[in-house]
């Protein structure tokens, strides 16, 4: 006989409480007076545990056994077969499929099956949404200044180089640190202010942790995110980050201190003399003056 179902979290102990104190020699009607429920939810409880003194007695699921409208089980494993055979597409797309073969089921059917199988991608519920904010149009530099970091691996200890790339000019930042968090981003972001010839109007970056919602509330510049799994969003500042691999980073030791060191003298280079494609062949100090 099923439980009333209740998302009371203290329940199952109470529960497990009422069966050891009729265990222990009081009668049915003298646990239900005192914990004030029915005799008969008493001994319902009390037949649930085989065993001397339960710790819990859990709340079983409200869900019913059976129902008319249920799915044929051999639907259930068609939609199954179908996730695997689509590489994990979407619902739409197995309910698509499903029609093509004669297979009359609703898309919310479709969905419901994939839930309860575990084959949908759950949104983390620690992860809060940004605030979307529409992406400036570059005219003159500082209207959009790209972010992002470099990850490197020298003998299974992380180094972290964050880079700053102006969309317009091409002008560009980096530092090395042996750790990211918010923290960190707006102490990078506040030296490239004082490095960089012009103001920061608008900052993007990715969805990593060291651009969180708290970075954002810190770095007094506006923020925006690019979006998710669109990496040609910030295509400048990615390949501004392969660019500084090749010429620099692949070519001393993986170390804070020494890639700091040649940093201010590769970006010096890179600000003022090196020819840059996407700009006509220009230098970012040619695009500033």
């Amino acid at each position: 006989m099923n439980m009333p179902y209740t998302i009371n979290p203290y329940l199952p102990k109470l529960r497990a409480q009422a069966v050891i104190m009729i265990r222990k020699g009081q009668s049915i009607r003298q646990v239900a007076r005192y914990i004030g429920v029915n005799p008969s939810t008493v001994s319902r409880w009390n037949r649930k545990v085989p065993y001397q003194f339960p710790r819990i007695i859990p709340t079983e699921s409200s869900r019913p056994k059976t129902h008319p409208k249920k799915l044929n089980e051999d639907i259930v494993r068609r939609i199954i077969e179908l996730r695997s055979e689509t590489n994990g597409r979407c619902a739409e797309v197995i309910y698509q499929h499903l029609l093509r073969e004669n297979i009359r089921v609703s898309l919310s059917s479709v969905k419901r099956t994939l839930d309860r199988n575990h084959l949908t991608k759950k949104k983390s519920k620690w992860k809060k949404p940004h605030i979307q904010i529409d992406r400036p149009i570059a005219n003159k530099p500082g209207d959009l200044v790209e972010l992002d970091t470099i990850h490197l691996m020298e003998n299974n200890r992380r180094i972290y180089v964050y880079t700053l790339l102006d969309l317009y000019s091409r002008w560009s930042y980096a530092w090395a640190t042996d750790r990211v968090a918010a923290k960190n981003s707006v102490r990078f972001v506040k030296s490239a202010k004082e490095k960089f010839p012009f103001a920061f109007k608008c900052l993007q970056s990715d969805h990593g942790s060291e651009f969180s919602k708290q970075f954002s509330q810190r770095v007094k510049v506006t923020h925006r995110h690019s979006r998710i799994r669109k990496p040609n969003d910030n295509a400048h500042i990615e390949r501004f980050n392969r660019t500084l691999q090749e010429e620099l980073l692949n070519n001393i030791p993986t170390d804070v201190d020494v890639i700091n060191k040649y940093l201010p003298g590769y970006l010096k280079y890179y600000n003022e003399q090196r020819l840059h494609m996407g700009i006509n062949f220009q230098t970012p100090i040619q695009m500033l003056a």
